[in-house]
């Protein structure tokens, strides 16, 4: 019951922004924006640029609003926009360079050696961290569910190469996550032989 109310909701929302009512679009930005601008700001470091792209995309959301035929998740067709400005934007700002090299990362993530006292925060800002290429390629497949088919038609690269860097991304993560749970460690131990 709860599903078909909020989806009669979202209909006569869209319904409005479809008649260019501008309650219905200000209402629909308040709704999706802020799970949308994190989404810009996984894929920019710069908060400027982030706002510009959110901006753009739901400036998008409403011209394009008819090609919406409620197949699949309302949300779901946001987010797609949101993720294609954001590829634009960096595409046209030459922010993003990938490393074309072929070659896989050493190893694969060994996970049961972390701690697992990660907060979603602080992975957000590890993701940040990460080079463009890498952060852009694991963004998209890890976090937003494309192939790497879809990467490699996205962003102009190989399959190969968006593997490499989906690799490289996750043994980069390791060493990261590795660093600080030895911090974390090293912290513990000492905090416990002082008292």
């Amino acid at each position: 019951m709860q599903f078909k109310i909020y989806r009669a909701k979202e209909d006569e929302l869209i319904k409005g922004c479809l008649r260019r009512d501008r309650n219905a679009q200000k209402l629909l930005y308040d709704t999706y924006s802020s799970k949308m601008y994190g989404l810009c700001y996984r894929y920019v470091k710069d908060v400027m640029e982030a706002e510009d792209i959110l901006v753009t995309a739901f400036m998008k959301v409403f011209d394009k609003i008819a090609q919406f035929k409620s197949e699949g998740s309302f949300e779901g067709w946001i987010r797609r926009i949101v993720v294609n400005e954001a590829l634009t934007y960096l595409r046209r700002h030459r922010s993003m360079y990938l490393e074309t090299e072929l070659e896989q990362a050493d190893r694969e993530p060994d996970y049961n050696s972390l701690s697992d006292h990660l907060e979603a925060e602080d992975l957000l800002k590890m993701i940040q961290e990460l080079p463009t290429g890498y952060r852009i390629v694991f963004n998209l497949y890890a976090i937003d569910g494309y192939s790497h088919k879809e990467i490699a038609e996205q962003l102009g690269i190989s399959e190969n190469t968006s593997k490499s860097q989906l690799s490289r991304a996750r043994t980069y993560l390791q060493k990261v996550l590795q660093d600080k749970d030895w911090v974390e460690n090293k912290k513990l131990s000492s905090d416990e032989s002082a008292t």
